[in-house]
Parts: C-alpha cells; sequence; structure tokens
C-alpha cells in the first residue's frame, strides 16, 4: 500500500513538474507577485485541439497572466505528421522536436501541457477516417482520464464539432470527442478503473473558440450576428513585464520553430469571442467563471488559508519579498491539513515555489557526467543557499530512486552557500532515458502506453532526483529537484542539460536504407558508441535467410565514455528482388545490446535522447539509373540527397550562393528540396538562372511548395498556381495519364505496382491549374473525390526539362518504398532518354 501510494505521488509531481526547465527557477520579485496571485485563485481551463501549433496562445495567456486561473493545453497528438523546418527529422522523431516546442511555449505562457496517446498519423480530411485510423476508445479514454486529473471547471474547443470536411480530420475529431466526453467524466460506469488514480469531475461548461477563419473571411465574420457570443478584450497590457498579451502569446508561438511559425506580437485592443456550446450559460455572458467559487472557500477548510494568502497579497513588499516567509510556510502547514486532495497537491506545489523564490533558496544537484549506466554510481553536487535574512536550516537530503537518506542537517545562513558532494547509487533495473510514449510497440494511430498514471504526461519521465528537506519556523518542507547536468561554455556561458541513463553501448546502422540494383555485396557501415569507459566486445548485423553477411562479429574496445568506432560488414543480397530489416547490436559481458541512441539538439528546445531498436531497410530491387550528377538546393529539412545517393547518383549539395552559371555547367540535374520556394529567399535571385539551366538542355526537378508565401515570382517557366490539394490516401488507385511518356517508361519502367506501400499520404499541395506545355503524367483521389492530375507534370523547356511533383518522396524515400526510387531514377533521366 505505501509502494502504491509513493507511485501514486511520484506520478503526480512529474504530472504537475514535467513542463519545469532542468534549470533552477530563479523569479523576480514581481514574478513572485504573479505567482500570488495565481495561488490565490482556484479555477481552471482546459483548451483542447489536435496538434501543437493549434492552440491559441493569445487565450492561454490571457486566461493564465490575466484571468489567474490554472490553463491547460491539451493537444491530441504531438505533431507527428506534420513537415519539419529546422531539420531531417520527422515521424516520431519530430514529435519529440514539437513536443519539447510545445512545452517551452507554455514556459512562456502560463500554461500547462497535456497529450492522449493519438499519433499524429499524417493529413485526414475527415473525423470518420480519423476517428477510424486512431483507436476512437482509446483517445477518449485518454481525453477522460486527463480531464478527471486536471478538473477544469471550463473546456475551450479550439474547432468546431459541426463542421465535418472543412478541416483537418484531427481537428473536428478534438471537437467531436470533447463534446461526447462532456458528461461521461463524472460517469463511475465510465472506464471507472481509472478511479483508482483519480476523482469522477463535471466541467461547469463548454465553449468554441470561434472567429473569423470559421465564418470564411474576416468581412463575413464583420457582419455576422455576434450578439451570442461570449466575448472579451485580451489586448490587456502588462505593466510589471512590459509586454501586452498579444506579445507573450507571440513569443509563446514562436517557440514552434519546426513549423515556422514565429510571430510578431501586437498591441491595443483585440477581442475574443467564444460561442457557449454546453453546461451551465453563465449570466451574464461575459463571465466565463459565473457560478464557480474561484476563491480558497471552495475547498473545505480553505477559508482560513485565503483569509492569510489575501494579507500576504495585499502586504508584499517588492523590496523585500522574505517578509511574507511566515505566513507563507504558515499557509503551507495548513494546506496539508486539506482533504481535498487534488487542491492540496497543487497549491502545496505553488507555495513551495513561491516561498523558494521569495527566500532567494536556491537548490541544485548537478551531476558530474550527463549520462550514467544502469548499475553505476553517480557523482553529484549539491548546491544550497538562503539568500534571505528567514533562520532555515537543511534538515537532510533524500535521493530517488534509492531513498537513500543523506543526513546532513546544516543552517542555512543568510547568503552562505552550502555545497556538499554525495554518491548516488543507479539501481541495475533503472530504466533508460527515452521518450515513453515510444517504449512499446504503437500502431500506424496510436501509441502505447500501458502505465495508466503516465497518460497525459507531457515530458520525458525522469526519476533520478534529490530531495533537500528544508526546516523554516518548525515546518520541514520538501523541495524536490531533478538532477542535471551543467557546464561552462566560453561562448553561451552556463548551459544546462537533462541528465540521462545510457546502455552501456549503443549501435547504429550508418543506412538507414540501402539499395540493392545488382547482386553485388555492399559494405555496411555500424557506429558503435561506449556509454562508460572500458567497453569491449563483438558488433553482430543480423539479417534473414538468403541475405549473407561477413564476417559474423567484429571485436571492438571502448576505453572511455561516449567513444565511438565504426566497423565495416559485407552484405550480399539474394537474386531476386527481397526486402528486409536488418539489426545491429553488440555482445558485452554476454549481453545483447540493441539500442541504437539518437540525439536531438536544437537551441530552442531542451536536448533529447531518444532509444529506438538498431535497425534499417535493405532493398534488393529492380532499379536501373544512368550516371547524371545532381545538384541539390536543400529547402525546408528532408534527407531526399542521401537516399539518392544510395542510388549510385553523384549528389552535391549547393548553397544558394553556389548558384552559378558556372557551377551549374557541372550537372545535368538540379533537384530543389522540399518548400525550397517557401524557405529560401535568395532563390528570388537565382530562378532565372535555373531556368536557363534548364533552357541549355539539362532537367529541374521541384519536389513540393506550400501554396502560402513563396519568395519567387514565377514558380516555373510557364505559369502555374498550387492550391491546397492533396491525396491522403496512400493507397490510393494510381492511373496514368500518360503511359507512354519517357519519365513512365525509362530506364524503369513503372506501373501501378510501384504506387504499392507508399507511407503517409502519396503527395500534397498539387498544381490545380497550368500552363499547356506541362504534362500531367498521374492521377489519383481520395474516396468520395474528384481526380487530382497535378501531382507529376513535365514541361519541355528549351532543350531541357522542368518536372513539378507534389509526391510525397520526402516521406517515401526513407521508408525505403521501391517504387519512389524507380520514378525518381525515371524523372533524373528523362533528358538521357531524350537525348
Amino acid at each position: 500500500m505505501v509502494k502504491n501510494c509513493y507511485t501514486f505521488l511520484l506520478f503526480f509531481f512529474l504530472w504537475l513538474s514535467a513542463i519545469h526547465a532542468q534549470q533552477p527557477s530563479k523569479p523576480s520579485a514581481v514574478e513572485i507577485y504573479h505567482q500570488l496571485e495565481k495561488l490565490n485563485f482556484l479555477g481552471s481551463v482546459l483548451y483542447i485541439a489536435a496538434h501543437p501549433d493549434d492552440e491559441n496562445t493569445r487565450l492561454i495567456s490571457y486566461m493564465s497572466n490575466h484571468v489567474h486561473a490554472r490553463t491547460g493545453y491539451l493537444s491530441l497528438t504531438r505533431g507527428d505528421g506534420g513537415q519539419n523546418l529546422i531539420g531531417p527529422e520527422l515521424r516520431e522523431l519530430l514529435g519529440v522536436i514539437r513536443t519539447q516546442e510545445l512545452i517551452e511555449a507554455r514556459k512562456i505562457d502560463g500554461g500547462e501541457q497535456f497529450f492522449t496517446r493519438a499519433n499524429d498519423f499524417g493529413f485526414s480530411k475527415i473525423p470518420d477516417e480519423t476517428l477510424r485510423i486512431w483507436n476512437k476508445n482509446q483517445v477518449l479514454e485518454d481525453m477522460i482520464y486527463i480531464i478527471r486529473k486536471f478538473k477544469p471547471d471550463v473546456i475551450i474547443n479550439r474547432f468546431d464539432h459541426r463542421s465535418p470536411g472543412t478541416t483537418h480530420g484531427h481537428h473536428t475529431s478534438s471537437a467531436v470527442l470533447s463534446i461526447e466526453l462532456f458528461n461521461q467524466v463524472n460517469d463511475a460506469a465510465v472506464f471507472p478503473e481509472q478511479l483508482k488514480y483519480t476523482s469522477l469531475w463535471q466541467p461547469k461548461r463548454l465553449y468554441f473558440n470561434t472567429s473569423w477563419w470559421f465564418y470564411g473571411g474576416r468581412d463575413k465574420f464583420e457582419k455576422a450576428d455576434k450578439s451570442k457570443l461570449t466575448n472579451f478584450d485580451m489586448g490587456v497590457f502588462y505593466p510589471e513585464s512590459g509586454k501586452s498579451n498579444q506579445e507573450i502569446a507571440a513569443l509563446s508561438r514562436s517557440r514552434h520553430q519546426s513549423q515556422g511559425f514565429g510571430s510578431t506580437g501586437t498591441r491595443g485592443e483585440e477581442v475574443e469571442y467564444l460561442e457557449f456550446i454546453l453546461g451551465e450559460n453563465p449570466t451574464p455572458k461575459n463571465a466565463i467563471f459565473e457560478g464557480i467559487d474561484t476563491s480558497w472557500n471552495r475547498v473545505q477548510g480553505g477559508a482560513a488559508i485565503g483569509v492569510i494568502l489575501a494579507q500576504v497579497e495585499k502586504e508584499f513588499d517588492f523590496k523585500n519579498p522574505a517578509a511574507s516567509i511566515p505566513k507563507l510556510v504558515e499557509s503551507y502547514q495548513l494546506v496539508q491539513n486539506l482533504k481535498d486532495e487534488h487542491w492540496k497537491k497543487i497549491k502545496s506545489n505553488e507555495l513551495k515555489k513561491i516561498i523558494a523564490g521569495c527566500a532567494g533558496l536556491y537548490l541544485e544537484a548537478v551531476a558530474e557526467t550527463q549520462s550514467a549506466t544502469p548499475g553505476s554510481v553517480l557523482k553529484v553536487k549539491l548546491e544550497s543557499i538562503n539568500r534571505s535574512a528567514q533562520k532555515m536550516t537543511l534538515n537532510g537530503i533524500t535521493t530517488t530512486p534509492t531513498s537513500t537518506i543523506v543526513f546532513n542537517q546544516s543552517a542555512l545562513e543568510p547568503n552562505k552557500a552550502v555545497f556538499s558532494d554525495i554518491e548516488l547509487m543507479i539501481p541495475a533495473t533503472q530504466e533508460y532515458t527515452s521518450p515513453y510514449w515510444l517504449k512499446e510497440q504503437g500502431t500506424v494511430g496510436m501509441y502505447a502506453v500501458s502505465n495508466q498514471q503516465q497518460i497525459g504526461i507531457p515530458d520525458v519521465i525522469r526519476t533520478i532526483s534529490v530531495t533537500f528537506s528544508v526546516e523554516i519556523n518548525g515546518v520541514v518542507i520538501p523541495f524536490e529537484k531533478e538532477v542535471i547536468y551543467k557546464f561552462n561554455d566560453e561562448v553561451k556561458g552556463e548551459v544546462y542539460k537533462p541528465f540521462d541513463i545510457v546502455p552501456v553501448v549503443t549501435t547504429s546502422i550508418l543506412d538507414k536504407v540501402k539499395i540493392f540494383n545488382s547482386e553485388k555485396s555492399k559494405t555496411i557501415g555500424v557506429k558503435i558508441k561506449a556509454g562508460k569507459d572500458n567497453v569491449s566486445g563483438t558488433a553482430h548485423l543480423e539479417v534473414n535467410s538468403g541475405w549473407k553477411v561477413t564476417p559474423a562479429a567484429i571485436p571492438f574496445q571502448l576505453n572511455r565514455k561516449d567513444a565511438e568506432t565504426t566497423v565495416y560488414f559485407e552484405v550480399t543480397p539474394p537474386k531476386n528482388s527481397s526486402e528486409i530489416t536488418i539489426s545491429s547490436y553488440a555482445m558485452v559481458d554476454g549481453k545483447k545490446e540493441n539500442y541504437e541512441q539518437t540525439i536531438i539538439q536544437y537551441e530552442h528546445i531542451a536536448q533529447q535522447q531518444i532509444l529506438s531498436t538498431s535497425e534499417a531497410k535493405f532493398r534488393k530491387l529492380d532499379l536501373k539509373t544512368n550516371s547524371e550528377k545532381i545538384a541539390y538546393i536543400m529547402g525546408a529539412g528532408d534527407e531526399v540527397p542521401q537516399y539518392i545517393s544510395q542510388m549510385g547518383y553523384s549528389v552535391t549539395i549547393l548553397k544558394p550562393d553556389e548558384i552559378t552559371s558556372e557551377n551549374l555547367k557541372n550537372f545535368q540535374v538540379v533537384v530543389m528540396g522540399v518548400r525550397a520556394y517557401n524557405k529560401v529567399d535568395e532563390l528570388a535571385f537565382k530562378q532565372q538562372l535555373l531556368f536557363d539551366f534548364v533552357k541549355e538542355g539539362h532537367t529541374m526537378i521541384v519536389q513540393y511548395n506550400t501554396s502560402g508565401k513563396l519568395t519567387v515570382k514565377d514558380l516555373a517557366p510557364y505559369p502555374l498556381k498550387l492550391s491546397r490539394d492533396r491525396v491522403t490516401e496512400e493507397d490510393a488507385e494510381m492511373r496514368f495519364l500518360a503511359p507512354n511518356h519517357p519519365v513512365l517508361n525509362y530506364p524503369n519502367k513503372i506501373t501501378s505496382k510501384d504506387f504499392e506501400g507508399w507511407v503517409q499520404e502519396q503527395g500534397l499541395y498539387y498544381p490545380d491549374e497550368w500552363d499547356a506545355t506541362f504534362t500531367p503524367l498521374l492521377s489519383s483521389n481520395d474516396k468520395g473525390e474528384e481526380a487530382k492530375n497535378g501531382g507529376l507534370l513535365v514541361a519541355s523547356h528549351g532543350k531541357g526539362f522542368y518536372i513539378y511533383t507534389g509526391l510525397s518522396f520526402f516521406r517515401e524515400l526513407p521508408a525505403g518504398v521501391s517504387g519512389a526510387y524507380r520514378l525518381f531514377a525515371n524523372m533524373i533521366s528523362i533528358g538521357t532518354k531524350s537525348n
């Protein structure tokens, strides 16, 4: 029973603190006062949508910073199906990036972040399709669990449940499910097993956050009857921060860097609209918390706490915040007696932050290294300092997960740091650090998370921590601090990183897709990385029958932690076409180590470690190529160049300033990266050079761009208009409009079989208007829709060829889809065939 209680408290703490940075909080007096205002408001709002970047950061900031409500954002997915404008990561890795971007956004606007297990499998046009691919019951289950945990008084939907087919199917589904669950969260017969960890709840009301967008334009919205809508001015100015609400919201939204959502803040009046949907309609209609006691009186035994804290807020001394500590400690002690476990835990956590802030209490646990292996001993440096006149004592320190008590009683004298070094034993059974939602095998539509208590937690779960027990005025307060790693960078100064638990050794196959178009063997590199000092063993490649690997094992020795070496195997394919998933592993001390480590590191998010089974896809296929030299011009992040190289081509990545007539003479083909004309401004000055390159007898292949802002006036040498047309069903029938065209016949004969096994959308942002010079080659469509013929267009220009394609090669090539390789080879070779 005690163990179960500890586990519950651990997960609740993770629930509350998952969005906190590794860096210790150092709030100003103004920030502390803002925390006090929120401490004295006992109301909550939950905003619900489908993806990272769907949220209205203006509204979240307003509710958190002006209303002072506890404000959460429930994104049903982690945005795994989007595109990436800052790097090559897609799918699950992109989901990790976008998760961190949301966490960073909430640090700015003051909200909290939650997710369900739903996987963003890609664009979906209707909610029926979405809910068919998702497990509707599981998503509903997760939403109900999160609502029962968060207990929002008010729910606000980003999208309209009544307009299927007018927006992303995920969007509409988020609203449909919100409506469906509104009265189920308070029904004990609905997911009763959740009640072991939470309790029933009934939200007071549910709104739809409408805007001009849902009316089809600003002009229509201006003319619409808005008399029944709740509205309020969100354009408030916060003199304590010097920012408007919109400026804070813009900073929050600008965290979505992978999606290119940098936003400029605005100032002045700005009205937000809510449409009442379910529950008790408030009177007056603009008071969304009408009928809800948001004072301490809503909690049994809370009235006395409210009186004390109202006095603290009223008498707060910005020049001496520590003067508030005695009353805050008294309130903390009273909160421990509350019977309402929900508010008790929330307000205890808030009070601890405020007390620490008022005292300038700095508590930190810094690991000697950024990572360690299970079963090892970790050296940790502890720092404790009280920067106030308030008397306090450090009674002791407890480490987790070993629950080791380090008795280190010491008076925390004003502004005198107390340092100590401890050794923390990491259990041999300690789990590796990796996103918990990626540890189990999921489906196309859902991640698998078998532990109920982890549902909704936004971040990676880290359990290596230290608790400082600090006594103030006779009350012992535990301050939990996650063990972190920090170092000094000569340029950046103090740099913080999360502390990770890593395997003894990891392996990685260098080529995630390897194409064999003959029976000749190829050399395959496997990178080995040590997780600790002095690691030795043997490296192996596992293949299916018919494929051969030599040698069977390669010995290695790595003397230092984080040291790397690469070993090479020879792999020979079978005679016939074949596709296999190959895996690498290392044998160390009789144990099989088969994890691959991926590190994601960008300036705007915390460093992330992802551990996955070390695998690659090898494909023996009937692929014919020529020897064209290719210049690749990057746009948004994609990995297409390396997969074109896999086909045997010589590929050079050209930077925009390297696009000159002289340099282009070295190539027969130019390939434009994904969204190059959305992202690379310099192309506006290079487009004519590229058109001249084509005119002189060469080939230019342009991959998809969005229909929004383009950096060039003319995307093609002839009129071509992009649309939002896409074919989301990757298995949609492909029809050949020009079956005798060279692109469909040379050097590979393209058939319907080449469109089998495609992943996550056939294509997107197809042109819907084009000059008669273009020849459309392919036609397909989602069920019930008209044919889309703009997926692959070819035009002669001078002596050469211009090709525009919205087909999702940037997804298909990394997935090893054979038909995508064959078709891309044909596009590359169109000039060779014509000559």
